[in-house]
């Protein structure tokens, strides 16, 4: 009966961040005649309003919004550049949020810039061991083991997740010292809104979070087949 509730937890840990997220992006994703104009027409627009001259608005794949530091470059989804949805004018805003703090050399900027390459390294161990590690126990004549090697794998998923965690003051900052301010001083979105728009951009600031939660859980299916 334990072990059943330990799945139990263990699933909400993982899978519940990345499913909440998701359905409140989902949510508030229904264009609204009201809205002034799209998520790409106010990314724009706020690029030129504070003067981030060597930042670009450009199309990204779907569900792949961010902000390309080293390109200058605000990447939106069709949905959000296209879209006029609270979740596109939102998403839009955080995006552009995180262009300000980085075109303006904020310090709260400098997290991603040391901590994302840990991250980029985490997935590329974690996914050298899932392929490799059973050659690598035969070249070192080390019997194979799949419990160490899921402790390996697991532990290498879980560093990628404390680097974003670490990286998550400045997904707040781009959420609610940014975008939060703009759209509601703005007037860019009716107030009686600013409740749901609060949730989608503390969805936005827990993205990636949530996704290398459940990076890890997806490990675990290797090890089935």
């Amino acid at each position: 009966m334990l072990w059943i509730v330990g799945i139990v937890i263990a699933l909400l840990l993982f899978v519940g961040p990345s499913a909440w997220v998701k359905y409140t992006l989902k949510r508030y994703a229904t264009d609204r005649e009201d809205l002034p104009g799209t998520g790409g027409e106010l990314a724009t627009h706020l690029v030129k309003r504070f003067e981030l001259n060597e930042v670009k608005v450009e199309a990204a794949q779907e569900g792949h919004d961010h902000f390309d530091f080293g390109q200058h470059a605000v990447r939106l989804s069709p949905s959000v550049l296209s879209g006029r949805s609270l979740t596109a004018v939102a998403v839009a805003a955080h995006e552009v949020g995180h262009a300000i703090a980085h075109e303006k050399k904020q310090k709260i900027s400098h997290l991603s810039t040391r901590y994302l390459p840990l991250a980029h390294f985490a997935r590329r161990i974690t996914a050298g061991l899932l392929l490799g590690w059973p050659a690598l126990s035969l070249l070192l004549h080390i019997p194979y083991a799949v419990p160490l090697h899921a402790l390996v794998v697991g532990l290498s998923g879980l560093l990628a997740v404390i680097v974003q965690l670490a990286i998550l003051p400045e997904e707040w900052d781009a959420s609610f010292n940014k975008a939060l301010p703009i759209l509601r001083e703005g007037n860019y979105i009716p107030q009686e809104d600013l409740p749901k728009v609060k949730k989608i951009l503390t969805a936005c600031a827990m993205t990636y979070v949530a996704a290398a939660l459940i990076k890890v859980l997806f490990v675990w299916r290797w090890f089935k087949r």
